[in-house]
């Protein structure tokens, strides 16, 4: 199934209900440890109702430090860790308690580009075409010029442990 297309610049862009399907079942593996080292489950609170929200999300690894790149852009669980001041659990078989810190725009090229080449890593290279395209509306393999045109709507955070 392809990943759904979140290449539109939009503000917002709510899942498909199949991808929060799929999303109910990765929390439980993420935590667990079932999935694999790079999915964790993401503990934020909720920014309206003040309740526990998880959610499966890609930890890349890049110049020492592991981020956590929205796919969606500016999404629920994006919303909840500003609303948070940073404060989060990433869960994968423990919980560790975390800081986010917001990567300016600038700076999250890079960082992108490691996710897009882990993803190579990790899976096909036609999964990881299918990613750049339908997450990110870009070429497969893209320039550092032709992510640096997208890097405004998907926010990086990079994860501080021990805080």
């Amino acid at each position: 199934m392809d990943p759904q297309s979140y290449a539109a610049r939009t503000e917002y862009r709510p899942p498909a209900a199949w991808y929060r399907r799929l999303n109910r079942l990765g929390v439980p593996l993420a935590a667990l440890g079932l999935a694999p080292r790079h999915v964790v489950t993401l503990e934020t609170k909720g920014r309206t109702t003040g309740r526990l929200r998880r959610v499966p999300v890609l930890r890349t690894r890049f110049d020492g430090y592991d981020y956590i790149v929205s796919l969606a852009g500016e999404s629920d669980w994006v919303r909840n860790v500003r609303a948070a001041s940073g404060r989060a659990m990433i869960r994968h078989v423990r919980g560790r308690r975390v800081h986010l810190i917001e990567v300016p725009p600038h700076d999250r090229g890079p960082i992108i580009a490691a996710y897009l080449r882990e993803v190579r890593r990790r899976s096909r290279a036609t999964s990881a075409e299918r990613q750049a395209q339908s997450y990110f509306g870009l070429p497969p393999d893209p320039t550092p010029q032709q992510i640096a045109t997208v890097v405004d709507y998907y926010p990086v955070f990079r994860i501080c442990y021990g805080r």
